[in-house]
């Protein structure tokens, strides 16, 4: 029951970043950067996605060129691709 109670909470916070992220009110160069605890196994590509103006062949792309698997994890990014990743975002 207790993992059941924290995998709802894990979902909730995800959703509600999701929404703060397609408001504008979270950046998602700090979520990236600096993520929380509730970040770290989702896919970069969903947070990513959740970002105005970004789609799944967008977000793709920007994958592609810093060399990371679309199945990659928050949590999984190598400090290379990560500061790779926000310096594309930032551009």
């Amino acid at each position: 029951m207790e993992a059941l109670r924290r995998a709802n909470e894990i979902r909730v916070r995800r959703a509600q970043l999701k929404k703060d992220l397609k408001a504008g009110s979270a950046h998602v160069e700090t979520i990236l950067r600096d993520p929380p605890d509730y970040v770290e196994t989702a896919k970069v590509i969903d947070i990513l996605m959740a970002v105005p103006k970004f789609g799944r062949v967008k977000a793709a792309r920007f994958l592609n060129q810093c060399r990371i698997s679309q199945s990659k994890t928050v949590g999984g990014l190598s400090e290379r691709q990560r500061t790779e990743l926000v310096g594309l975002l930032r551009r």
